[in-house]
């Protein structure tokens, strides 16, 4: 019995998608991963260049192809059921509230939105909505990132209190993440990811931005209207610290540490895809190391959500999830400006990871030709991306 008759699906059954803004990301890493999902398909492509729309559309053998401004009617086309949404981070609600508002499913790259304001109007459509939102948080779906989520919960490391990450590349000063300021920049553009590490090592909510510290390389080649590597520090409730460093002018580096009262594990690399992982468990003095083989992380996360929307349950990294994060981006951009701390305003999370029935171990797949689109990272064939 394969795993659709065991979820008691249609073997046939599948969510069919559009997707919104096919710059690098949906074109190296999602699109080449719809197809092996056995539960989405690709039927419609939304796009500010109409040419690389239609060019990708016969390479997929895409139904309809509309423009940005086209959207109202893509949505009432009937072409698709749901979105994934890659566009710009500034750009997220301007698509999710009417796709949501029309009854349309949508995964919408992180981080959802770029403030709290807006994350609290995604949430009041998605509560009116029959539709169901996803925040591609891709990791909550990766073998080795749930094993570690397990270790640390089952006790053996002790109290775990102290997290602690690095997250770097060079970005290339061309790519228009580096003429977007802070809208683009290191913080709401990596720092997603440790912020969300160190939300499921702990499972909890920080509760103040200690501190946020930023510098400038002009040698760097970028605008200087924004600081392209950031370090942080967050509180935790029960005296527990989080600390990192986001780089966009940083050799390639992506790994975490938990550290607990008897153990702690490290993750390299943490962040990034196309790699295999290697964890590192101590415990006192004794030391062990386990190796997970890459998985599509793209096709995976898609998968789960197609099995949400055709099992009718709700997804785990919901609307909620992305509110949650930017809470605390927000906060450590206010105190990048004031150079103060900034207490976070009470927060509880009603939904946490499920390490065994959110564990995706697709392989992975070949990244394509470009169209039109490259990617961020500077003379470096594959980088981390949102």
């Amino acid at each position: 019995m394969g795993w659709k008759e065991s979820l008691g699906l249609a073997s046939e059954e599948k969510v069919r998608y559009a997707i919104v803004g096919v710059g690098d990301i949906a074109q190296e890493d999602m699109m080449p991963g719809v197809e092996h999902t056995g539960n989405s398909k690709l039927t419609a492509l939304i796009s500010s260049d109409p040419i690389k729309a239609a060019e990708l559309g016969d390479r997929y053998d895409v139904e309809a192809t509309f423009t940005y401004e086209e959207f109202d009617r893509a949505l009432q086309s009937g072409t698709f059921d749901a979105i994934y949404l890659a566009t710009p981070n500034w750009r997220h609600a301007e698509f999710i509230v009417p796709a949501l508002k029309a009854g349309i499913h949508v995964l919408t790259e992180k981080p959802i939105e770029i403030s709290t304001e807006k994350c609290r109007e995604i949430l009041e459509a998605e509560k009116a909505s029959s539709a169901k939102l996803m925040v591609a948080y891709r990791l909550h779906f990766e073998p080795a990132t749930l094993d570690t989520i397990d270790k640390v919960r089952s006790g053996e490391l002790g109290r775990v209190h102290l997290f602690a990450s690095t997250f770097a590349q060079v970005v290339d000063p061309d790519n228009h993440r580096a003429h977007a300021g802070d809208l683009a920049g290191p913080v709401l553009d990596m720092g997603p990811y440790p912020v969300n590490a160190a939300r499921y090592i702990f499972g909890d909510e920080p509760i103040e931005v200690v501190s946020a510290a930023g510098s400038k390389h002009p040698e760097s080649g970028f605008d200087q209207d924004f600081a392209d590597t950031v370090a942080v520090t967050l509180r935790f409730p029960g005296e527990r610290l989080a600390q990192f460093n986001v780089s966009y002018f940083g050799n390639p580096s992506s790994s975490f540490i938990a550290i607990g009262d008897k153990g702690s594990v490290q993750l390299e690399p943490a962040y990034m895809f196309g790699k295999s992982l290697e964890q590192t468990t101590t415990l006192g003095e004794d030391k062990s190391k386990k190796s997970f083989k890459n998985t599509d992380h793209f096709g995976g996360e898609m998968k789960y959500f197609s099995d949400c929307i055709l099992n009718g349950l709700s997804p785990e990294p919901d609307g909620e999830e992305g509110f949650a994060d930017v809470r605390v981006l927000e906060g450590i951009l206010q105190a990048l400006e004031t150079g103060k701390p900034v207490t976070l305003e009470p927060f509880t999370r009603s939904k946490r990871i499920d390490t065994t029935s959110q564990k995706i171990t697709l392989g992975a797949v070949s990244t394509p030709e470009l169209v039109n689109a490259s990617n961020p990272a500077k003379g470096v064939d594959k980088q981390p991306k949102n």
